[in-house]
């Protein structure tokens, strides 16, 4: 938090070297996202600096609160940019036609389900391998008697360490300040 303090001050008083550093530092980030969700380079600069614009105004505004880390709000302030972007603008598929409205929805709903995935399997792996076996037997749609064959425990045990597993999982998943963004977004 001391790192973010420094950063958040130097980007009040306009300190070139800590933005030069701080651009440095989440650029890669902000390029990965907007490329792998339909962007072009040139988009890249563009939603960096207005989220850089955007995260100036907060920090100015006196009421901004810092939850999280400074590069964690960053990156949520580039992704809804590039969610708004892609809203409005135009996608072609052969340079003359473009998508219809229902198309950009679904691509959308497609980038914000592809993100809840990834933010899912992160957590999920962090779990005992026990728990990991547990949920998916679950997920694959098994009942609690095959599971608990399959797991040796009795199937009030399963029961119960299923729902200490999900329980875990979600503690894991709520400290995250990503968990509210994306659950702001469904």
């Amino acid at each position: 938090m001391e790192k973010d303090q420094v950063i958040i001050t130097g980007i009040i008083n306009g300190n070139e070297k800590i933005l030069t550093r701080f651009y440095d530092e989440n650029i890669r980030y902000i390029q990965g996202y907007v490329l792998r969700n339909h962007g072009k380079p040139e988009d890249v600069e563009d939603v960096f600096q207005d989220a850089l614009m955007v995260l100036y105004q907060k920090l100015n505004s006196g009421i901004f609160e810092l939850t999280g880390s400074i590069r964690t709000y960053f990156y949520g302030i580039c992704k809804n940019i590039w969610r708004n972007q892609l809203r409005r603008k135009p996608i072609f598929t052969d340079g003359k036609h473009m998508l219809e409205e229902t198309t950009y929805d679904s691509l959308l709903a497609d980038i914000e389900n592809q993100e809840r995935e990834q933010f899912y399997k992160k957590y999920f792996q962090q779990l005992s391998t026990d728990n990991k076996q547990l949920l998916y037997l679950f997920f694959e749609g098994k009942s609690m008697k095959e599971i608990a064959q399959i797991t040796g425990y009795s199937e009030i045990y399963t029961r119960k360490k299923k729902f200490l597993a999900k329980k875990k999982l979600l503690e894991m998943m709520e400290q995250d300040p990503l968990y509210n963004e994306l659950r702001a977004v469904s």
